[in-house]
């Protein structure tokens, strides 16, 4: 097979990450969760396009919600877990779930299975987003360098 000439490209040779701008002590639940950037690896700028992949026993993120961040989750392989405010649910390949910006609905994908779960995670790049993780004491905010940034929920520095 040919190597596609750009602006097409395998994702295959992007390459994964796993790093984090979670502070500690919330940084080692991301450690089981790799990106392919494919929307940065494109050059796209309004919004990002993922494939993640999370190990077994791993998570997709702590369980957040979006201020003005819509997102979208297809699932390409394997089998995960969705929780969301209104419980847990088993997603298979084929399956998809939305996520529109502002309704509190606060959500993360676990791998509780021996094989790797793939997905295509695409969510746009709104600024000033903010991010609300109801499980555990932290907030996060989109600035305008388009990096992250958190604080405790009292707002206190980590």
């Amino acid at each position: 097979m040919n190597k596609p000439k750009p602006p097409a490209f395998d994702p295959a040779d992007v390459a994964e990450s796993n790093a984090t701008s979670y502070p500690e002590p919330y940084r080692a639940a991301a450690a089981k969760r790799f990106n392919r950037r494919l929307g940065a690896h494109a050059g796209l700028k309004n919004f990002g396009v993922n494939i993640t992949r999370i190990v077994p026993g791993g998570q997709s993120s702590h369980r957040h919600a979006h201020s003005t961040q819509d997102e979208f989750v297809y699932v390409l392989s394997g089998e995960t877990v969705l929780e969301t405010n209104g419980g847990a649910q088993t997603l298979r390949p084929g399956m998809c779930a939305g996520f529109p910006a502002d309704t509190g609905d606060a959500h993360r994908f676990l791998n509780r299975t021996d094989a790797d779960v793939l997905l295509l995670v695409v969510g746009d790049k709104s600024a000033n987003d903010e991010v609300s993780y109801p499980d555990i004491d932290m907030q996060g905010r989109l600035g305008a360098d388009g990096k992250f940034s958190f604080t405790r929920k009292d707002g206190s520095s980590f």
